[in-house]
């Protein structure tokens, strides 16, 4: 049943509340809506469950850790009856999204279904696991203008490794393909990817009905971050973002029913992503006017971010700054040249 809606702009809250801990909410017949705790600023991740009949399909995890194991034995306890769960699809391959899938497929005899990006990203990082950030990280880093002594720092501690909170994924996976139509749940879906936050994230849209499985391509009150790291320093998430945002209106209309990795599920599609398209505009043009002299990447948080930057959030602040600068690079408005120590130095073209 859905509660009295919550409206904000042209965005509509059809539900007021999330499900309670190891609870759900019916969000269509055959579709529940659960959340499962992260332990970070933003404190939890959506998950669905959708009843094929003889088991469920279970779209993203949560985090591998103690907490979310016993959520989930609780979830399957209650509100999915004590069916199996015989197919998991990951949305993408972030560890707040595929942390579980490969304790579902070895403790509980479970199918992954996901993209073959994700697949082979969540497999190679839960085997790359580093006890010292590795030289390509550091100069990365400097080259972003890092805080010297927060570098010092960062580079005598053990980094975060993918593995610390996603299962070991086995051999053996169903690639999702774009433009492919997948039956879950008794409901036809068609599978449309987009890019920016990670690369080939699935969004599953329901054929001839309104229900849109969104994960964090499709948020409806916060930006999911878009940052460029050492492993492809020159990279557009930005650009990339924004045309996969393109190529999803057409798709939207009012009565889509979102279901969000974050946040609430919404209607009012077609305004959400305008409004997300305009505030990266936005965003790119206060970057351009803030480049009236050379700048490094962390100098460039005022003009991007209208909160205090932390040191807790001072990482994704600096990813996200240099994918917005590499966006203005790519399209030839702005210029870069080494400091001397290392760090990249922007400004705007001519």
């Amino acid at each position: 049943m859905m509660d009295g809606a919550h409206k904000t702009g042209g965005i509509r809250y059809p539900f007021a509340a999330p499900p309670e801990p190891g609870g759900a909410t019916e969000i269509a017949p055959g579709v529940l809506w659960m959340r499962v705790p992260l332990p970070m600023a933003l404190d939890h991740v959506n998950v669905y469950a959708l009843d094929d009949g003889c088991g469920w399909t279970v779209i993203d995890t949560g985090f591998d850790n103690r907490e979310s194991r016993a959520i989930w034995g609780d979830l399957m306890a209650g509100p999915l009856g004590g069916r199996p769960v015989w197919r998991v699809i990951a949305t993408h391959h972030h560890p707040d999204h595929i942390g579980l899938a490969g304790w579902f497929q070895q403790d509980h005899g479970a199918e992954l279904w996901t993209t073959r990006t994700s697949w082979l990203m969540a497999r190679m990082l839960t085997l790359d696991v580093q006890d010292a950030p590795c030289l390509e990280t550091l100069d990365f880093w400097r080259g972003a203008g890092m805080d010297a002594g927060l570098l010092a720092r960062r580079a005598a501690e053990r980094p975060f490794n993918f593995a610390d909170m996603v299962v070991h994924l086995p051999l053996g996976y169903r690639r999702i393909l774009a433009g492919e139509r997948l039956l879950i749940g008794g409901r036809h879906w068609d599978v449309h990817f987009g890019h920016g936050h990670a690369p080939d994230h699935a969004t599953f849209w329901e054929a001839g009905g309104d229900l849109v499985i969104g994960g964090d391509q499709l948020l409806p009150s916060i930006s999911p971050n878009l940052g460029v790291f050492a492993t492809e320093p020159d990279a557009d998430p930005v650009g990339d973002w924004m045309e996969s945002c393109e190529r999803f209106v057409p798709l939207a209309h009012e009565d889509h029913l979102v279901l969000p990795g974050h946040k609430l599920p919404f209607t009012g599609l077609p305004f959400r992503l305008r409004q997300k398209i305009d505030n990266h505009h936005g965003a790119l043009a206060r970057l351009l006017a803030h480049l009236d002299r050379p700048r490094v990447a962390t100098e460039c948080f005022p003009a991007l971010f209208k909160r205090t930057i932390d040191e807790g959030t001072y990482g994704l602040a600096m990813v996200e700054a240099v994918a917005h600068l590499n966006h203005l690079l790519h399209q030839g408005q702005i210029t870069r040249s080494r400091r001397d120590d290392g760090a990249w130095l922007w400004e705007r073209a001519g």
